[in-house]
């Protein structure tokens, strides 16, 4: 299933189950339940957008975007992260003025709601989780979240109907709320160095550049730019100096990138003899310029 296929069957999903959860909220005076419902409307808010902007990310390049649509995932999984952090927030806020005043919950009518809470997130999760992209990542975080909000109800109505500690029910989703600020964080930094055009973790830079340079007839590399469009695909362009222009030297060093995972590669051929302006390479360092003037 294609992760836009997912993200939608995982707004459906939040988007019945936040009706529901009002109603329960309602019901049985939890407001663990009743602020989980009001931050599930808002994760299928923010899943829908990602569920549209993943739709576009699909789209070939063209005049606007030569590059491309892919960036538009991440910024859905930026968005879904964002809203994450924020409802996340809001539920530490609203369990914390719990814990000053306590009250008293149905505990019974909690149980049953968190019954089918854990089956059905259960169930959505199955469906959607998987997915390599960042926004499939930001929605599984979301499911993940609504699995272990209602463990945690579950676990709270029954410890509570025990030992009447109704403490117990802010104190668990603090815990939660928590854990996922956490993972929103990680979520985060994968996407700012996106954006930063960082290089992508999997890929050694210095290792790569050996293996240019032992391509048969390569007498230099420099200019070596590495970076990746969306987290899975990465890209690369770089300045070969050969002896000769041949295109086999070209598809070697294609085919050694494509082995560091590099499947979009860019290459500028240059001959010894030629000056290359930017010969200083103020980006990469000097070291990996072997390239000698000749007067």
């Amino acid at each position: 299933m294609k992760a836009k296929s997912k993200i939608f069957i995982t707004f459906v999903l939040n988007l019945l189950f936040s009706i529901f959860e009002l109603v329960g909220g309602f019901l049985t005076g939890s407001v663990a339940i009743t602020s989980d419902a009001v931050h599930d409307f808002g994760d299928a808010f923010g899943i829908g957008i990602s569920y549209f902007l993943e739709k576009i990310s699909g789209k070939k390049p063209d005049d606007k975007y030569t590059f491309g649509y892919v960036r538009f995932s991440v910024l859905g999984g930026l968005l879904t992260t964002v809203i994450l952090l924020v409802s996340s927030g809001i539920v530490v806020y609203n369990a914390i003025l719990r814990i000053i005043n306590p009250v008293i919950i149905n505990y019974n009518g909690m149980l049953v709601f968190a019954i089918i809470g854990v089956v059905v997130n259960l169930v959505a999760t199955y469906f959607t989780h998987g997915g390599k992209s960042i926004n499939q990542k930001a929605v599984n975080l979301h499911m993940l979240e609504d699995v272990l909000g209602w463990i945690v109800v579950l676990i709270g109505a029954l410890v509570i109907r025990f030992t009447g500690l109704y403490i117990i029910d802010p104190i668990l989703s603090i815990a939660v709320a928590l854990f996922i600020i956490v993972n929103c964080i990680k979520n985060l930094i994968s996407i700012a160095n996106i954006f930063l055009i960082k290089k992508p973790r999997e890929v050694d830079l210095e290792e790569l550049i050996e293996h240019v340079k032992h391509v048969d007839g390569v007498v230099g590399v420099h200019h070596v730019h590495v970076w990746t469009i969306d987290g899975i695909t990465n890209c690369a362009t770089l300045h070969l100096v050969a002896q000769n222009f041949d295109s086999r030297i070209k598809n070697e060093v294609k085919e050694d990138l494509k082995e560091h995972g590099i499947s979009h590669v860019t290459i500028e051929m240059e001959s010894p003899l030629e000056n290359c302006e930017e010969i200083e390479c103020n980006v990469t360092s000097s070291n990996t310029c072997t390239h000698h003037h000749h007067h």
